[in-house]
């Protein structure tokens, strides 16, 4: 679980974010942890490619946090 902490700042600052965006890391820690926990483990990357494939059952929130990085 300590792990995912990491995950969305990173996936955030390798699409160009600033680390300073702490607000998309909270519209998808919920996310994270409800449809890829499993992935958790696997790598920023492995998230990023769970988010996307349960794009449809993601929050409003996480979904446009997405869109904004251009995932």
């Amino acid at each position: 679980m300590t792990r995912f902490l990491f995950v969305i700042p990173l996936i955030l600052c390798a699409s160009g974010a600033s680390a300073q965006q702490q607000p998309g890391h909270d519209a998808c820690a919920r996310d994270v942890t409800r449809h890829c926990r499993a992935v958790m483990s696997n790598g920023d990357s492995a998230v990023l490619a769970c988010l996307k494939e349960h794009r449809a059952r993601l929050s409003k929130a996480c979904d446009k946090v997405l869109t904004e990085h251009g995932q």
